[in-house]
């Protein structure tokens, strides 16, 4: 998939604009842990935003009263 290609199933997918996709800098991920990237597993801004749902499940509301 080309980023043109991206952009234009994002932007159709969210419903904005293609040149707001385009700043937002959405690309693809390469297929293999180590593709050039030196800042980590997953790189610089890069969220996966399946694990952050599924920590955020596991953790208890701050505030929330705990039985005692």
């Amino acid at each position: 998939m080309r980023a043109s290609e991206l952009h234009r199933a994002v932007a159709r997918a969210t419903g904005e604009s293609l040149s707001a996709i385009r700043r937002r800098g959405f690309s693809l991920l390469g297929s293999e842990p180590d593709d050039g990237d030196s800042f980590g597993e997953q790189g610089a801004g890069l969220i996966d935003w399946d694990a952050l749902d599924a920590e955020r499940a596991r953790r208890p509301l701050a505030g929330s009263l705990s039985a005692s």
